[in-house]
């Protein structure tokens, strides 16, 4: 039998980010994924400390971005690729109430590092704002698709990954390590996204799931480098390709984009740009959320050996180089877990 520290299931954020974490700490690993599991690969991608709904500060976010930025930079050097853009986040004001609100928000200590108080004025003819925008501070985009495509070929380089699906009936648990196939593992780690439902070690975690689809237009005429957010966010790609997004559906659990929703995009999308575009690209996959908002990390309620790494949810980009080191430090080191994020809290 091969022998390894540990066995991961999932090649998404969650994943990319534990496996750098056990790089860093000298542990040798393997890890199983088939693709099935779409959200990062169709996910946004940006990092912003505020929720812009109603002007509050992400939980946690200061935290998250310490670990963040240099998480991502580091990945960049070691994959040799861009991924992490640094964009201007404008929020788009309706009424003056919101405006009144957002000045309000910049006041309190734990967003005014990241809202600024100028208000920006619109000068962009193919944009409806004249009550201006809000700026975010400290956001950015990391690409995830490049990410994940990067970082495969990197575990595939150095013989780290099994392109297949994880078969749960052939683990073995036993009290001191773990077999499956023919790799023993003193660990497992489960950061299989939605797909966890089909675990039967873990398939009763209150993981709700939320689909979202995403659009991506081309729009000759808009010219903006920076992403916009109103009733939907436009993210500009370059080459005149923006992603617009995204859809929120509970009850939908497939990855297939749905006309309805490419319709919703688009009539929202209709209320505030001005100017013509095409559709060249519309995509779907299934968010790992929870009904607390918060991710699920941590061991298995009978076997020891067992973890979880999930439901980092629409924010998985600031997420998960935080929850990552938290599960080592609690694996390796027996640190407890903040009861917000331990799996166990239900």
């Amino acid at each position: 039998m091969k022998e390894v520290d540990y066995i991961i299931v999932g090649c998404g954020l969650a994943s990319i980010a534990f496996c750098e974490v056990l790089q860093k700490e000298n542990k040798t690993f393997r890890v199983f994924d088939d693709q099935s599991q779409k959200s990062s690969i169709v996910a946004a991608g940006l990092y912003n400390p505020v929720i812009l709904k109603r002007f509050s500060e992400v939980w946690k976010a200061k935290e998250q971005l310490a670990i963040a930025i240099p998480f991502y930079s580091s990945l960049e050097n070691k994959l040799d690729i861009s991924i992490d853009y640094k964009l201007r986040i404008l929020r788009r004001f309706t009424s003056i109430q919101e405006q009144n609100k957002w000045f309000t928000a910049s006041d309190k200590p734990s967003l005014e590092d990241f809202l600024s108080t100028v208000l920006v004025k619109n000068d962009n003819d193919c944009i409806d704002a004249t009550l201006g925008f809000g700026e975010v501070l400290h956001a950015g985009r990391i690409d995830t698709k490049m990410l994940i495509n990067g970082y495969r070929d990197h575990l595939k380089e150095n013989d780290s990954i099994e392109e297949t699906t994880f078969e749960h009936n052939k683990l073995q648990v036993l009290s001191e390590f773990v077999t499956y196939k023919d790799i023993k593992a003193k660990h497992i780690v489960f950061a299989e996204g939605f797909g966890v439902k089909q675990n039967p070690f873990f398939k009763e975690i209150p993981l709700t799931g939320s689909k979202g689809e995403i659009i991506t237009i081309k729009a000759v005429d808009l010219q903006i480098d920076y992403a916009i957010k109103s009733s939907v966010f436009i993210i500009p790609l370059g080459n005149d390709l923006y992603n617009v997004g995204a859809t929120y559906n509970n009850d939908d659990k497939t990855n297939t984009p749905t006309e309805k929703a490419k319709e919703e995009l688009i009539s929202k999308l209709k209320t505030f740009l001005k100017c013509d575009f095409e559709i060249v690209k519309h995509v779907a996959g299934v968010r790992p959320t929870v009904k607390d908002r918060r991710p699920l990390v941590g061991r298995h309620a009978v076997h020891k050996n067992l973890y979880v790494l999930n439901g980092l949810g629409t924010r998985g980009v600031m997420i998960a180089p935080y929850v990552a080191g938290k599960l080592f430090q609690l694996i390796e080191n027996n640190h407890a877990l903040d009861s917000e994020i331990d799996v166990n809290r239900f």
